[in-house]
């Protein structure tokens, strides 16, 4: 894993704080103390590129709908292809959740 050279103390912590987050509301808060608006930006479209990735879109519409470069997203789709499953992860919870809250 790449984030293993920055394994440590350090991030721990920032993981531990983010644990600590309640919900939505908090991230919200803790967000916009710790990062820039651009990088803050970044991570979410990196996420709707995963996302779009998955349902497969194609890279025409993805840029159109998401305004990432084609760059960001071959970086996604490598990631998504031969990274640690990371994106994988979050995405099938999200889709559960959202599958939870229809069936209600």
């Amino acid at each position: 894993m790449q984030i293993d050279k920055l394994r440590g103390e350090q991030l721990d912590q920032l993981f531990d704080a983010m644990l600590t987050l309640k919900d939505r509301e908090e991230y919200y808060r803790f967000f916009d103390d710790i990062a820039t608006m651009s990088e803050i930006q970044s991570f979410a479209q990196r996420l709707q590129v995963a996302k779009m990735l998955r349902e497969g879109h194609t890279y025409h519409a993805i840029v159109q709908e998401s305004s990432a470069s084609t760059t960001t997203i071959s970086r996604v789709k490598r990631c998504l292809n031969y990274g640690n499953d990371g994106y994988q992860m979050v995405l099938d919870r999200m889709d559960d959740q959202e599958k939870e809250q229809n069936d209600k």
